[in-house]
């Protein structure tokens, strides 16, 4: 059983949590989430087999769940909306219960069809919120300077020079290794789903990076962390995303702006320089299209911001 789930408390039966443990198995093995994805759907799945134990008067066995109607899965809705749940948390429960219950029809455990007719809140498009070239790069020239040791301010602008000039979330930028520091034109990317890409390195990038790791104290093993923390244990998310806190003080910058922000600044960028979306959608690591086509609204809100400026009638 995959170690993130054993703090979970499901209230099921043995047959079911016999079940539960094969689910979490086949997530870490086969489709090879994260850990905190694979805790995200174990606590999902908790949240509703604790409504049934109210639902149906006691904890839920395999045959309990192969016997639920479409009003069972929609009074779990109204529950979780009733207690103040936010439709995209709600969202993503259903997916979670879907994912188990095709494992579950897939293995031949419980076969139950009720959960395809019901529908999930539909949630509202939301727009990327990316900065404007002057200020994205006035984040990562200005990053350094919140540091008094070279090699920490030479860290953070390396690491925002990452998610600006290559795209890349945060959590892709700190999983690279020291062997794996960008020396060339390209760099491979391990993204979600662990699927792997190849993004352009612009060469301030790579000057960049290898500057941090020209001054860093810490010798640079092979499979150690490339960016590092003080005491030159992996670099916390926490202590980049602090940073950005103090950046967006110092410069005036909306709340809007985090680390994920350059990412999507990234993109927004390419698309009004003239790129395509295929080629965003690739370097960005997207599944589909249709997550990549959000910022065509940035671009355009952008365009309207221009014009309602500089137009004369506007």
């Amino acid at each position: 059983m995959d170690t993130e789930a054993v703090s979970i408390h499901y209230a099921a039966g043995g047959s079911l949590k016999t079940a539960i443990d094969a689910w979490h198995v086949w997530l870490s093995s086969e489709r090879r989430v994260s850990p905190h994805t694979a805790d995200a759907y174990g606590r999902d799945l908790a949240a509703f087999l604790a409504f049934l134990v109210g639902h149906l008067g006691n904890e839920a066995e395999s045959t309990d769940l192969a016997a639920l109607k479409p009003a069972d899965f929609r009074s779990y809705l109204a529950h979780r909306a009733n207690a103040g749940i936010g439709r995209a948390s709600i969202a993503r429960g259903m997916s979670t219960l879907r994912n188990f219950f095709r494992f579950l029809d897939r293995t031949g455990r419980v076969h139950n069809p009720a959960i395809k007719t019901v529908k999930t809140p539909r949630l509202p498009q939301s727009i990327p919120k990316a900065l404007d070239e002057r200020d994205a790069l006035e984040a990562v020239r200005t990053a350094g300077d919140l540091h008094d040791e070279p090699w920490l301010a030479a860290r953070d602008t390396a690491l925002l020079l990452l998610l600006y000039g290559c795209g890349l979330r945060i959590g892709e930028a700190l999983s690279l290794t020291s062997a794996e520091m960008p020396t060339s034109d390209t760099l491979r990317v391990l993204g979600k789903g662990r699927k792997e890409r190849i993004v352009p390195v612009l060469s301030v990038v790579r000057d960049a990076v290898a500057e941090y790791r020209k001054l860093c104290p810490f010798a640079p093993l092979p499979e150690a962390p490339l960016f590092v923390g003080k005491r030159g244990k992996a670099l916390n998310p926490g202590v980049l995303q602090r940073q950005v806190r103090r950046l967006r003080a110092l410069l005036g910058l909306p709340e809007s702006a985090t680390p994920h922000a350059l990412r999507h600044s990234f993109a927004t960028h390419l698309l009004a320089q003239g790129g395509d979306l295929r080629t965003i959608q690739e370097l960005l690591g997207h599944a589909s299209l249709s997550t990549t086509q959000r910022y065509t609204v940035v671009d355009a809100a952008q365009l309207m911001r221009v014009y309602e400026k500089a137009h004369p009638r506007a």
